[in-house]
């Protein structure tokens, strides 16, 4: 009879989340209760992953949530498709992708589909979180239960995530920095239209563009940051307001969603002012090859949604890890001529 998780961490007297994370080397646990754990499992003779390889053989479904919030948005409707299209593949592999949808991005109603995911009896979690400590606390609960977690899009590095799928967002910032310095060589003033403050990824692509302008174009002033919460009227009434105070206004970066709000504000004012946004949605490109947007920063967002099922697959079925922590997709820059 294969040894478990669970009759290692009762020997060990630890949880089986301890167990997990020391045979799957995700650290974050003591030195000594990692050796005693080891020495336990050699004892039992337990091979790692033998229950995932017994579901493989005899065609048992596994199921794992994948919680996607702000799914009202473009790109998260991509993410979303992606999730869908990979759960359709590996449904006759054995794998039940349950998929759940949340508008907007609020720490209450994640934490409750979170709890109802667990509940239902998942095995694996892809999650697009909000970044706050109560978030991470709970991903912190459900790796406690030997769940895997997968951050997807927006990362939770200070929870203890299996791996992070997405854009490497402060580079994405510092590649919008490279960009509005290019277009503004001799100096101007950029206005950045943000999302929420509570996702890590909105605010990483901020904080690296104002820290790499800082470095790289000291002559370019930012006007203080302001959140349109992905709403393309929010983004429109934010953008007539820095218009009409600022006459010398040269380029509108914004982070998230929202910025064909500021292409429709920038055209009323009959302004000739440069926008960088993210994500080439079908939106996007209409506004680039109509010349309202400068640049777009794609970030692959279909493989977002693909690549977080199969690597739960992976590591379930198959016993197999992640290559590395943080799986980022490519950045890619587009513009009206490579559409």
């Amino acid at each position: 009879m294969a040894v478990t998780l669970r009759q290692i961490a009762e020997l060990a007297g630890v949880s089986r989340g301890t167990v997990d994370r020391v045979m799957n080397n995700r650290g974050h646990v003591n030195e000594e209760v990692e050796a005693r754990v080891r020495q336990i499992a050699a004892e039992l003779g337990y091979e790692p992953n033998q229950a995932g390889r017994a579901l493989a053989r005899a065609k048992v479904s596994v199921k794992i949530g994948f919680l996607i919030q702000s799914v009202e948005t473009p790109t998260m409707q991509t993410v979303a498709e992606g999730a869908e299209e990979a759960a359709a593949k590996l449904r006759s592999r054995g794998l039940d992708v349950v998929i759940r949808k949340l508008e907007s991005l609020g720490e209450q109603q994640e934490l409750d589909a979170i709890e109802a995911l667990v509940k239902e009896g998942i095995k694996g979690l892809a999650i697009t979180p909000s970044d706050s400590p109560e978030i991470y606390a709970a991903l912190d609960r459900v790796v406690d239960l030997g769940i895997p977690v997968i951050t997807v899009n927006g990362d939770a590095p200070r929870s203890r995530r299996m791996c992070f799928v997405g854009m490497d967002n402060a580079q994405g910032g510092r590649t919008a920095a490279g960009l509005v310095r290019s277009m503004l060589p001799a100096g101007g003033k950029v206005l950045t239209l943000s999302a929420y403050p509570n996702n890590h990824g909105h605010r990483a692509r901020y904080v690296s563009f104002a820290e790499e302008m800082a470095k790289i174009a000291p002559d370019i002033q930012l006007l203080p940051l302001q959140h349109c919460f992905n709403r393309d009227d929010y983004a429109y009434e934010l953008t007539l307001r820095a218009l009409e105070e600022h006459e010398d206004l040269d380029v509108i970066y914004v982070t998230a969603h929202g910025q064909h709000g500021a292409c429709e504000a920038i055209e009323k004012m009959g302004r000739k002012v440069r926008v960088v946004a993210y994500d080439l949605t079908p939106q996007n490109r209409i506004d680039l090859a109509e010349n309202k947007i400068e640049f777009v920063i794609d970030q692959n967002a279909r493989v977002q949604g693909t690549q977080p099922p199969q690597l739960l697959y992976e590591y379930l079925i198959e016993g197999k890890q992640p290559t590395c922590s943080q799986m980022y997709t490519d950045i890619l820059i587009k513009t009206r001529y490579n559409i």
